[in-house]
């Protein structure tokens, strides 16, 4: 029996809420990583500024491996040093949005923030490209959990 939406959305949503936890928390990965991919150029530094800081010492230190392993420079573990490095990322400030944002994402996930609530966020303001992109990610991650993932 084949599975027709009309609203990409709207899919997401109910196969968000018909997988199982591990399924969830890379669901809610993808969803954040699909949130960065439709920030403006001007407004990543804002938004990074505000993962970094809502980051602990355990990430902000994994941030700062993930900045060293560019070679960039020897980054420090702290969030005013890893906001002033984050302009001289130059193409990679995106993914490192990404990775501090996920980490953030992470938090809200173990402290019980839903995938309704993040998906009422992020969806919104998504482009219909990449909604459907995100649909096409979604359905994947649902088959992978339907399958026999081991939740």
């Amino acid at each position: 029996m084949p599975l027709c939406f009309i609203d990409p959305k709207e899919a997401i949503r109910v196969m968000a809420e018909s997988v199982g936890r591990e399924a969830r928390r890379q669901l809610l990965g993808e969803v954040v990583h699909a949130w960065v991919d439709e920030i403006p150029e001007d407004e990543l530094e804002v938004h990074y500024a505000k993962a970094v800081g809502d980051l602990d010492e355990e990430d902000l230190s994994m941030l700062a491996t993930w900045h060293a392993s560019l070679e960039i420079g020897h980054p420090v573990a702290n969030k005013e040093f890893l906001v002033k490095a984050f302009s001289g990322l130059g193409e990679h400030r995106r993914e490192a949005l990404k990775i501090a944002a996920g980490f953030r994402g992470d938090e809200a996930f173990e402290s019980g923030i839903s995938e309704e609530q993040a998906l009422d966020t992020v969806l919104p303001w998504l482009s219909e490209e990449r909604t459907v992109e995100l649909a096409a990610e979604v359905l994947e991650l649902y088959c992978w959990d339907r399958l026999g993932s081991d939740n």
